[in-house]
């Protein structure tokens, strides 16, 4: 389980080595300014696992919409071969 530390903006520059430690740890700080939450920080590897996850949600997301479009009767449908053949004219490729 992660822990959140909540610290005020001036540690990022008093006491930065802490906050460091911190988000070796795996924990995630949140910095406030006058009492109010402004930012958080943790480390690249959780943020890439976050962004990770965004991506697939993205993905999931657009794969869905898409077997939504199938589904519907109403759906105009294009073969590949004239897709392409309708971009080249179109668009001069």
């Amino acid at each position: 389980m992660y822990n959140t530390h909540v610290r005020p903006v001036r540690e990022l520059r008093n006491n930065y080595p802490e906050i460091a430690t911190l988000i070796k740890q795996k924990d995630r700080v949140l910095i406030t300014n006058n009492g109010k939450g402004e930012a958080v920080i943790l480390s690249l590897e959780e943020y890439q696992r976050y962004e990770q996850i965004l991506h697939e949600r993205y993905i999931d997301e657009k794969l869905a919409e898409a077997e939504r479009e199938a589904a519907d009767p109403n759906t105009v449908r294009i073969f590949h071969d004239d897709f392409w053949k309708e971009m080249k004219e179109t668009y001069d490729l």
